[in-house]
């Protein structure tokens, strides 16, 4: 059996890939377990409301039928609220998704590589569950922005903001420690973090499509056995459902996040070198069972 994960240490690029899928395999029960009781609740209120939704667009597309009235634009205002509360459940979702894995994380390190308990990734997960979310708003706004400037920025800033939260979490940094960080942990490794990022959401997406398949299928038959500009019901609940469903795929980038920011910080600081040189002296003396509390 292979070595435990070890965080705290420098990696090459393909190590980096490596360790994130080593890390899933190695805490898979104990890290589904946390993600399913922390994040489902706001996985399935979003696959009901973006569901309600969708169906609630078909209604109006088959009703509206080239005419408008007091009541279509009634519904519409309806429609566009909806869509809201789908936007905000997203954003739960997300946040709910990156507190619990890198919380998770963060306990795997202090406990010496042990896989730690739901209950003491819960009392993580209140302390810093609404600090990322209204840090998250924030950075989002930030990233779109970036994007919108001529596109370039948006890529150049994709890194940081991938480093920000796990800085947040990690280093229980405030909002304008965990941004000025992350900018100074990528100084003159820009390329191998966004090159390491590039990989992982390549081969994220292509987990997600192979999930969502199943809806492109049903899209495609229905293109040729309905009306143009219809949409199908059956569409809509398994695109919804496989959407939401395809999202704990996100696990796989959350945590190779955290092995760029230890390989980022051991190549700056060497602080885990650090720390392993100090633990030389007490490593010989023998474990007792009390010996820390957590």
């Amino acid at each position: 059996m292979k070595e435990k994960v070890e965080f705290k240490k420098i990696r090459e690029f393909g190590d980096i890939i490596g360790d994130t899928f080593l890390f899933i395999k190695q805490n898979f029960g104990p890290l589904m377990k946390a993600f399913i009781y922390l994040t489902g609740v706001f996985i399935i209120t979003g696959m009901i409301s973006s569901i309600i939704t969708q169906l609630q667009l078909v209604s109006m597309t088959k009703g509206i039928a080239g005419s408008y009235d007091t009541n279509t634009f009634e519904r519409l205002g309806k429609l566009a609220l909806n869509y809201v509360f789908v936007i905000l459940f997203m954003m739960l979702t997300y946040t709910s998704m990156y507190v619990t894995i890198l919380s998770y994380i963060a306990l795997y390190i202090e406990k010496g590589k042990q896989a730690p308990t739901l209950a003491e990734v819960w009392n993580y997960f209140k302390y810093y569950f609404l600090r990322v979310l209204g840090s998250g708003i924030l950075m989002t706004a930030f990233l779109l922005v970036s994007f919108m400037c001529c596109f370039l920025p948006g890529i150049y800033v994709f890194p940081a903001v991938s480093l920000f939260y796990v800085i947040m979490i990690l280093e229980n940094g405030s909002f304008s420690h965990s941004f000025s960080r992350s900018f100074k942990l990528l100084a003159d490794e820009w390329w191998v973090t966004a090159a390491a990022l590039l990989v992982i959401y390549i081969i994220f997406y292509a987990c997600t499509m192979v999930i969502q398949l199943p809806a492109i299928i049903i899209m495609m038959v229905s293109a040729f056995t309905h009306e143009p500009g219809t949409i199908n019901k059956s569409y809509v609940f398994i695109s919804s459902i496989s959407q939401y469903l395809s999202q704990v795929f996100m696990i796989i980038p959350i945590v190779c996040s955290a092995l760029i920011y230890f390989n980022l910080v051991e190549r700056k600081e060497s602080s885990g070198l650090l720390s392993r040189i100090d633990s030389l002296g007490s490593s010989a003396e023998p474990n007792h069972p009390d010996q820390e509390q957590y």
